[in-house]
């Protein structure tokens, strides 16, 4: 608990934030305590990341890009001033989000909290045998460490040529099948300038030379175009520009090219570990520096305690010993430190990035948290919550954006934003210490003791899912009958199997759909309207109303306004110095052509119309095809979302219950559904958790992953795993109703909803 300091006097403790209208905030004004734990409340989209991310980060962090040189500067991503009046006494801020990690297959959790590179120092000094200094144990150098025939990326790809080109046809004829390849294409440009192919002969009457040089040849330079540029074998500029990297972080296109192409396999001369056979021989009580990285977390932290090296690495191993712990304590010790850390959740990612901050030596910084308990079990958040306040009392001041009670009652300040969201919130509802929210009238204050109650009578299964004999991944050969026609909840701790149970075996059925954790990739143009489908009828609707095309009617073809394209926005480039956004002066900001905009439908235009919230629309189209969507983004609690709003502007959990609302829609009878509770208020759970009934109400089966108490109280049915997690975990340790879980289990789940439902 924490000690809940005062709010410090001193005008220059505090961060001043004066006029805040960022997105949806309405000119706020506030004072937030420096070096203390401020939590940010309020329902999802009431405006807290627009304040803490949007306004206070967001200036911090162009004030410090302010201070490199124009010239650098130009490098750097641009940062526009936040719509505010003044902000004071700002210090260095420091985002920890839950942006997914590497933007390669080269950064694991290794490298990104620079555990392996202690590592490698360590084996450096005392491996036997001494085989040279750190890089030789580097997978990203090749003159150290790295496997020459993977290039240190301990996988090997397989091209399919067959997928890859179409031998029957000349590349002017588009032999080449992988996007950006086609005719008129820049890349095949290239391989029609080289003068080493005749752009019109047939892939299938190439010489043996031509053929090599067509697919392997290595970089040569060569002049295209009048411009002097590298040509490569199509084989290795697909390698890459595609197979090099990480496939997690791309678009769902491009991995569907790279699905189609290739075939990856651990690379047969080093087994997968990156590393070279001499660092693979120098070893420290009988491991290799792969065998370290491999193991988890947990164990290393373990072996490297027990490693007696008579006193020669004593500060390195004390700092070493300290971020593995810090990634135990954290609840990531089932992890290793080759997982690559594209491959992590954004809860990991997150808690990952907190790692490297705990050691640093910088104080008196701002530390910025969204959601930091996302993905946790209760008995992880504790762990959690002890990070924070150790952040805070190095002298920092610490900002989270959440949800969840337990992180709440640790706060120094609250402020409370709301009351509603959208163009109903933006508000200062609440500040001050927890003690007085609770006794506030705010709705927050209201629900921050609110418990879900167990079933007195839960739902009986129609049936059952067998799952037999699951071992990806740490599963220990399960095998767990998954009910029908009932409220499923399955958890345990992170790490503990729930997603590898239920994501690698249940979406081979066809009547499964899966509503995941993955990221909705949205561009400026894309919108609420877009994503769900919803502007196809919209634009029927204008077009048969006004007896024209229904292409005039989308900003993305003709109707565009055609000095912003469609956007609204002019974004202007001002080469070293920060770019610009400014609203078009063609369209006034409205997208369409103004011979557009005098077609109306019941006395609106369609830019009028995609201004207009859910709530707003569902009155405008009483029925149809818009109102069946519209219901449904209404159910999932998105009644406020402005219909031309940026999918960009979203926050994670409106991307996720959009994501549910289209789901709804498709046929199938088993909804499989990954922390629906992500980014949800406390009153916003109880309308979700009015949805799931209603989905199996209607038939349907609904299987959750989830760690909110509420979600597992409300459940007919609980499959609990662990009883820890990695190669602790793996294990079915209950199944049952939640009654029963309360009632007789010694799971670590079964106390923590003890606790909760008052039973304990």
């Amino acid at each position: 608990m924490s000690d809940t300091r005062s709010v410090p006097a001193d005008s220059h403790d505090v961060i001043e934030v004066r006029g805040a209208r960022e997105n949806n905030l309405t000119d706020i004004s506030l004072d937030i305590p420096k070096r203390r734990l401020t939590v940010f409340t309020g329902v999802s989209g009431s405006g807290k990341s627009s304040l803490v991310f949007g306004t206070i980060a967001a200036e911090s962090r162009r004030l410090i890009d302010e201070t490199y040189t124009a010239f650098i500067q130009s490098f750097m991503a641009s940062q526009s001033r936040p719509d505010v009046d003044s902000l004071r006494n700002l210090s260095a801020a420091i985002i920890v989000d839950q942006e997914r990690m590497g933007a390669n297959a080269r950064s694991t959790v290794g490298t990104a909290t620079d555990a392996y590179t202690m590592l490698r120092i360590l084996f450096s000094r005392l491996g036997k045998p001494y085989i040279g200094p750190a890089p030789a144990f580097s997978f990203n150098q090749p003159s150290g460490g790295m496997c020459p025939e993977c290039e240190g990326l301990g996988r090997v790809s397989t091209v399919n040529l067959e997928e890859l080109v179409d031998r029957n046809l000349s590349l002017n004829e588009g032999a080449i099948t992988v996007p950006n390849f086609g005719p008129n294409t820049w890349y095949l440009r290239i391989f029609v300038d080289s003068g080493l192919l005749d752009p019109d002969k047939k892939l299938a009457e190439y010489t043996e030379q031509e053929w090599q040089d067509f697919l392997y040849k290595p970089a040569t330079k060569i002049s295209s175009a009048g411009v002097n540029t590298n040509y490569e074998g199509l084989v290795v500029k697909v390698k890459r520009l595609l197979l090099n990297k990480d496939r997690e972080s791309m678009q769902p296109h491009a991995r569907a090219v790279i699905d189609r192409i290739a075939t990856f396999t651990d690379c047969p001369e080093c087994g997968g570990t990156r590393l070279n056979p001499i660092a693979l021989s120098s070893k420290i009580d009988g491991r290799n520096i792969a065998d370290c990285a491999g193991m988890q977390i947990n164990d290393l932290a373990d072996f490297v305690r027990k490693i007696d090296d008579d006193g020669k690495t004593g500060p390195l191993r004390e700092t070493l010993q300290g971020t593995l712990d810090s990634l135990v304590e954290i609840g990531l010790g089932y992890l290793s430190l080759d997982r690559e850390s594209g491959t992590l959740s954004g809860g990991e990612a997150q808690r990952v990035k907190m790692v490297r901050h705990l050691g640093s030596s910088l104080s008196d910084v701002t530390y910025v948290f969204d959601e930091p308990t996302v993905g946790l079990h209760p008995h992880d958040i504790q762990r959690m919550n002890d990070l924070l306040l150790l952040l805070r009392d190095k002298g920092n001041t610490v900002l989270v954006v959440e949800h969840k009670p337990e992180t709440i009652e640790i706060a120094d300040h609250v402020v409370d934003l709301g009351p509603g969201a959208g163009p109903a919130g933006g508000r200062i509802c609440f500040t001050g210490s927890v003690a007085d929210l609770r006794a506030s009238d705010t709705l927050t204050g209201r629900h921050l003791d609110h418990r879900a109650t167990l079933r007195e009578n839960p739902r009986t299964p129609s049936g059952h899912i067998p799952i037999t004999g699951a071992t990806r991944h740490n599963l220990k050969d399960v095998s767990v009958d998954v009910p029908l026609g009932v409220l499923t909840v399955v958890t345990g701790v992170a790490g503990s199997g729930k997603s590898s149970l239920i994501h690698g075996y249940l979406p081979r059925r066809k009547d499964v759909i899966v509503v995941d954790q993955s990221a909705i990739r949205g561009s400026r143009r894309s919108n609420p309207a877009t994503y769900t489908g919803l502007l196809d009828p919209i634009r029927t609707a204008f077009a048969k109303a006004n007896g024209v095309k229904a292409a005039l009617f989308s900003a993305n073809s003709q109707g565009a306004c055609p000095n912003c394209k469609g956007i609204g926005l002019i974004y202007t480039d001002l080469a070293m110095m920060a770019g610009v956004a400014s609203v078009c002066e063609e369209c006034e900001g409205k997208r369409f052509t103004p011979e557009v905009l005098g077609y109306t439908l019941r006395g609106k235009n369609i830019s009028e119309v995609l201004g207009m919230s859910v709530s707003e629309t569902r009155e405008f189209f009483p029925s149809g095809a818009p109102r069946v969507i519209l219901d449904r983004m209404s159910d999932v609690g998105l009644g406020y979302l402005g219909l031309g709003q940026p999918l960009t502007t979203l926050s994670g959990g409106e991307r996720q219950r959009l994501k549910l609302a289209i789901h709804m829609a498709e046929k199938g009878s088993v909804y499989v559904l990954d922390e629906p509770t992500s980014g949800l208020h406390l009153a916003d759970v109880d309308q979700l958790l009015s949805l799931l009934d209603r989905l199996v109400d209607d038939g349907n089966t609904v299987i959750v992953i989830e760690h909110h108490q509420a979600v597992m109280a409300h459940a007919d049915w609980i499959i609990d795993l662990g009883p820890g997690a990695g190669h602790d975990g793996g294990e079915v340790v209950f199944t049952g109703t939640p009654g029963e879980l309360v009632a007789s289990a010694g799971t670590l789940t079964a106390r923590h909803l003890r606790e909760y439902v008052g039973t304990s």
